[in-house]
């Protein structure tokens, strides 16, 4: 059984790092987006072209909600779609020039955020920081994984 403060500490931990990375912003990452917006240009620009449906299940969102979404960065000129080789029904969303200057800032203030966090931390606790996040996120997925096998 896990200990109530320890789940309670993890929780304030959790509230406090996201309204630092600026999520209740209504933009973040310096950027004029929203955060699902700023995700959306990360995970195409680190994964390369993908699907609506694809991108849907990477950022965890409902396909009208990504519908909505693509279309905006679409007309905003940061994506374009086109015909999917491999099966004509599918259309693969990238980047375009502007979404990659965009993702490159992207990537600028986030590492930026992450050094300025990260240099106040020795390197041991450096290393402790990045096992812990990876840790705590492969289990938070992985429990919501068990989770809708068993609903």
């Amino acid at each position: 059984m896990v200990e109530l403060s320890l789940i309670d500490d993890i929780r304030a931990a959790s509230r406090l790092m996201v309204r630092e990375l600026g999520f209740m912003d209504a933009t973040v990452a310096a950027s004029d987006y929203p955060p699902s917006a700023v995700h959306t240009i990360l995970e195409i620009g680190i994964r390369g072209p993908l699907t609506s449906g694809e991108l849907g299940d990477f950022l965890r969102l409902e396909k009208s909600s990504v519908s909505r979404l693509v279309r905006k960065l679409i007309d905003c000129g940061e994506l374009r779609e086109t015909a999917d080789e491999a099966d004509a029904r599918s259309k693969l969303l990238s980047l375009t020039a502007k979404g990659r200057r965009t993702l490159e800032a992207l990537h600028a203030f986030g590492r930026q955020q992450v050094r300025g966090a990260l240099a106040v931390l020795s390197e041991s606790e450096q290393r402790k920081v990045r096992e812990g996040m990876v840790l705590y996120a492969r289990a938070l997925r992985e429990s919501r994984v068990e989770d809708e096998a068993a609903a």
